[in-house]
Order: structure tokens, then C-alpha cells, then sequence
């Protein structure tokens, strides 16, 4: 919608505030930002990293996700990004957060081989991805190799789906379920189980190669333990629907018909505090 873009960035300028454009070759896609607040102790930064656009309108029918920290090594590489692209800073260069075009492909990719190295040796592998779509060639063969391994392969997958699941030999550890509803499906997160050190990410990337290596995409770990199980939960809960999900065989979509329970949309709306 980059006419809508140039009629806001124009509003904004009229009003005062410094609009930067970003690099022409690569798509900002990436939903961060940067408070700078003077504070009795000092300069303190606060980022926050989303799945979803700041857009009231998709806000109100969107199921997204938000991280808002003072933590300072993810404060500091969002400033490293935000210098980039306003033209103040020449390397991009990340430290806790991984960021497309540089690094992030890679760390995706050694995060999955992590998981293949940890079955091999006989310790408990699994992956657990929540996203729009899979469409990258490398991911999708990685994830096949993973399965192929032993590693447990969990995608909560919206829309276009590459990977064919429960194929003889070669996919019987993946899981795929896309959940239609009422809100559509937007978050995007990444759990590596990695021997029970496990990580996870929220951000804004599908596993695509245009958002891999043609777009300014961030992901952010989340380490808070409340946090962190809160979104174990969430994962298991679509990965457990039975209403709302979709379980994808092969090429063909299922559904369990005879499912009565309320759906994983409905249960966390009702768990809600404004519900």
C-alpha cells in the first residue's frame, strides 16, 4: 500500500516529524519501535518488537503478538536498526536479536541443524513454528532432514504451506494445522526445544525467501519464564484444536467434523481481561 505510505509520510512531515525512507532495495517489514526517555537516572531505552502491523483497524481483527522491553542488549540492537535505516549507521550488525537481511537465515538454519545434531545423538528434539506461510526452499528441505532425524516438527501454519506432512519415511514427525476463525491468524513465533535449553522468538518474519533475504525483518527472543510459558500454551493450544484447526495430510486439508468444544480463539477470548 505504498500510496497510502506516501500520503501519511507526507502528513507526518507537514506536522514536524522526521520521516526516514529506509533503504530503496529492501521492503521494511520489520514492526519495532524505539523509545529514547530521559529519566531520573538517565537515558533509558524501551523497544518493542510485534508480529503485526501498528494499524488500528487490522489490530481489531488480527491475532498478534508484542514484546515491550527494557532489556539492554535488545534495546541496543533495535538502535543499531534504527540507525541503518535513517542513514546514521553503515553495518548491520545485530547481537541478541536476529535480524534479514544479515543473519537472520542463518540463525534459522543453525538453530533447525541444532535440533538434528540433538536427535541423532538420542536427546529429545522438537521444533514448534508459528507463521503465515512456509514457501523457502532451503527451510522446507532443512525441516524434512529434521523430520527425516527424529526431530518432532510442529507448524502452525495460516496460509501457503510447502512442506507436505505425515509422508512415509520422510515427513511422519510433522504436524501441520492451520486455525480459521474469527480473527485471522497473524503471529509469528519460533521455538527451538534444544535439549531443555529451549529458545524462543516472536517477530515479524515468515519462513520466505522474500522476507529471509529480501526485506528488514526482526525477530526477538522472549525470556521472561511467565512469558515464555505463556506461549508454550498458546502453541499447544492450536496445535490441540480440534474446532478451529485444519490438519493437513499430504496435500489435503481435514477437519474433525464431530468436534463440539469451543476453539482455540474462544478460549483465549475468553481468558482475555477486557473479555
Amino acid at each position: 500500500d505504498e500510496a497510502n505510505n506516501i500520503l501519511w509520510a507526507r502528513k507526518l512531515e507537514a506536522a514536524g516529524v522526521h520521516v526516514a525512507y529506509g533503504q530503496p532495495d529492501l521492503k521494511i517489514h520489520s514492526k519495532i519501535c524505539l523509545v529514547v526517555r530521559e529519566e531520573p537516572s538517565g537515558v533509558t531505552m524501551y523497544a518493542h518488537i510485534g508480529t503485526g502491523n501498528y494499524n488500528s483497524r487490522t489490530a481489531r481483527v488480527y491475532t498478534d503478538l508484542g514484546l515491550f522491553t527494557a532489556d539492554p542488549g535488545i534495546c541496543g540492537d533495535i538502535l543499531r536498526i534504527f540507525n541503518l535505516l535513517t542513514g546514521f549507521g553503515e553495518h548491520f550488525r545485530t547481537d541478541v536479536v536476529v535480524a534479514a537481511p544479515s543473519n537472520l537465515r542463518s540463525s534459522i538454519v543453525e538453530r533447525i541443524e541444532r535440533e538434528i545434531a540433538h536427535a541423532r545423538a538420542g536427546r529429545p528434539a522438537r521444533l514448534i513454528f508459528k507463521m503465515n506461510a512456509l514457501e523457502d526452499f532451503e527451510c522446507t528441505r532443512l525441516l524434512y532432514e529434521a523430520a527425516m532425524a527424529g526431530v518432532q516438527v510442529d507448524l502452525v501454519i495460516r496460509g501457503i504451506c510447502r512442506l507436505r506432512p505425515g509422508l512415509l519415511g520422510l515427513s511422519e514427525n510433522v504436524r501441520v494445522v492451520s486455525i480459521i476463525g474469527r480473527f485471522l491468524e497473524h503471529a509469528r513465533v519460533y521455538y527451538f526445544h534444544n535439549a531443555g535449553e529451549s529458545e524462543l522468538f516472536i517477530g515479524s518474519a515468515d519462513l520466505m525467501k522474500r522476507n529471509l533475504d529480501e526485506r528488514i525483518e526482526v525477530l526477538a527472543p522472549v525470556r521472561a519464564p511467565d512469558h515464555r510459558a505463556q506461549l508454550l500454551e498458546l502453541l499447544e493450544l492450536q496445535l490441540a484444536d480440534r474446532r478451529q484447526g485444519w490438519h493437513l495430510h499430504d496435500r489435503e486439508w481435514h477437519r474433525d467434523e464431530s468436534a463440539t468444544g469451543p476453539g482455540c480463539q474462544a478460549i483465549l477470548l475468553e481468558r482475555a481481561p477486557f473479555s
